[in-house]
């Protein structure tokens, strides 16, 4: 009989304004499942000291980026500062096919690009919010890794970030980072179980059917 365990992967998608918690929510679900790939992005930047292609980021010249967007094999895309960035699809689709899901840490544009792609019935988007924005501020204060400018200038940012969390799946307010966590553990773990995400249920329940025919006889 098929075995109805076999799945495939999912693409999560976290976001949130900077200092809201996702990178560390992300650092703690690849612990969790050692399995879930991070997904490497594309982009036309030069490499900096110590980058690997393939492993930090994919490094394209600006022609070979635009032709994969324009044959679509990009989920997302954008243009930053000068350079292009992107996430590039055939990778992504090789690893869900393989029953491993993929993890994106990006902003709500490229959410929403990847949720209209190709794969976007295998996607699960969380979107992480601060308990307040005068904690949002401390934690940016506290991580001591920025000037006051750039902390104004993410603080700024912050509030058309946080406008867009109804165009996501779930909502998580991070006010304590454990139960945080075990409610991103709870949510991936059931999506995984969704139709979509085990194609052989299919076969199984049509071998529970003939098994049963089988009996009848």
């Amino acid at each position: 009989m098929p075995n109805p365990n076999t799945r495939r992967g999912l693409l999560i998608i976290l976001s949130s304004p900077s200092g809201a918690g996702k990178s560390t929510l992300a650092r703690r679900l690849m612990e969790w499942d050692p399995t879930l790939k991070f997904s490497v992005s594309a982009t036309t930047r030069a490499p900096r000291a110590g980058e690997e292609d393939g492993v930090h980021y994919h490094f394209m010249n600006e022609s070979r980026f635009k032709s994969a967007v324009v044959d679509g094999g990009m989920l997302e895309h954008a243009h930053v500062f000068g350079n292009f960035y992107g996430s590039p699809l055939a990778p992504v689709r090789e690893a869900i096919e393989a029953g491993n899901d993929v993890l994106f840490d990006i902003d709500w544009q490229g959410a929403q690009q990847i949720k209209t792609s190709a794969l976007r019935d295998h996607v699960l988007s969380i979107f992480v919010l601060p308990p307040s924005i005068s904690e949002l501020r401390r934690r940016l204060v506290s991580r001591g890794q920025d000037t006051s400018d750039v902390i104004q200038k993410r603080m700024q940012k912050s509030w058309d970030e946080i406008s867009h969390w109804d165009g996501y799946d779930y909502v998580l307010i991070n006010d304590d980072l454990d139960a945080s966590f075990e409610r991103l553990k709870t949510i991936v773990e059931a999506e995984r179980l969704r139709q979509p995400q085990q194609p052989g249920l299919v076969d199984f329940v049509r071998g529970l059917h003939a098994e049963f025919e089988e009996g009848e006889r």
